[in-house]
């Protein structure tokens, strides 16, 4: 008979096992995907930063530029800043004033503008003359008042700054400018009287005309206009001012 024969152990077909694969390749791929991309990031950010600060440079200097001070701002600030040092004025007292008197109350009086009587040996009366009140009344700014003792006080202006011309602006930098320009003075009626190449002044002593010239609004207001120079700076409104450091 014939013998039905076990199937061999050893010849039994083992079953297959799926081995999985392992994550990690595509754990490292993520990583370099965005190592990548933070790589190329940085050198935008970096790009973008100097592009900024190179524009923000150049706009600067562009708009520095166009910051000029044009002739007819220097004009107009140049003027402004003659008008603001006042004009020349001469100060005296009507009523008792004490000998020796000043030598202006001399040049007034021969001016038409006051008269003066001896008032015992060590004093006169000084008092406005009519013709003097028509004057003094014809000029702007003139200021009256009391003194301590009672008497009457004058301010009366004699001549102000006039600007001429620009006669040339030097940007320094931006917003800072060199004003070239010419100004002259412009005396009222009683100024041209206090002329100090006029008739009336030249008719005093050396040491009196000085006095004159130093502390009693004597000036040359009929010479010829003068030269002069500023530095304007612009300030945050636009506006050009004398520059101080």
């Amino acid at each position: 008979m014939p013998t039905v024969s076990e199937p061999n152990a050893k010849e039994e077909t083992k079953p297959q096992i799926d081995t999985p694969v392992p994550a990690q390749p595509e754990l490292f791929a993520a990583e370099i995907a965005m190592e990548q991309k933070s790589s190329n990031f940085f050198p935008l950010l970096l790009i973008a930063a100097l592009v900024v600060v190179v524009g923000g440079t150049i706009y600067y200097f562009v708009k520095g530029t166009r910051d000029v001070l044009s002739v007819s701002a220097a004009t107009t600030s140049v003027g402004q800043v003659l008008n603001a040092q006042g004009p020349a004025t001469v100060r005296f007292n009507a009523g008792n004033v004490q000998k020796p008197v000043e030598p202006h109350y001399v040049l007034l009086s021969k001016a038409g503008v006051i008269e003066m009587k001896p008032k015992g040996a060590t004093s006169v009366n000084v008092t406005v003359i009519p013709a003097g009140q028509t004057l003094l009344g014809m000029i702007d700014g003139v200021q009256k008042g009391k003194n301590a003792a009672g008497a009457t006080t004058y301010l009366v202006p004699l001549a102000t700054r006039s600007l001429v011309t620009v006669d040339k602006v030097t940007m320094l930098r931006p917003h800072l400018a060199r004003v070239d320009y010419t100004w002259k003075w412009s005396p009222n009626r009683l100024g041209r009287e206090f002329d100090a190449a006029g008739s009336l002044v030249q008719s005093f002593k050396t040491w009196d005309r000085e006095t004159l010239i130093k502390s009693y609004g004597v000036d040359f207001y009929g010479a010829a206009p003068t030269k002069a120079s500023i530095v304007l700076m612009e300030s945050n409104d636009g506006t050009w001012k004398p520059y101080t450091e």
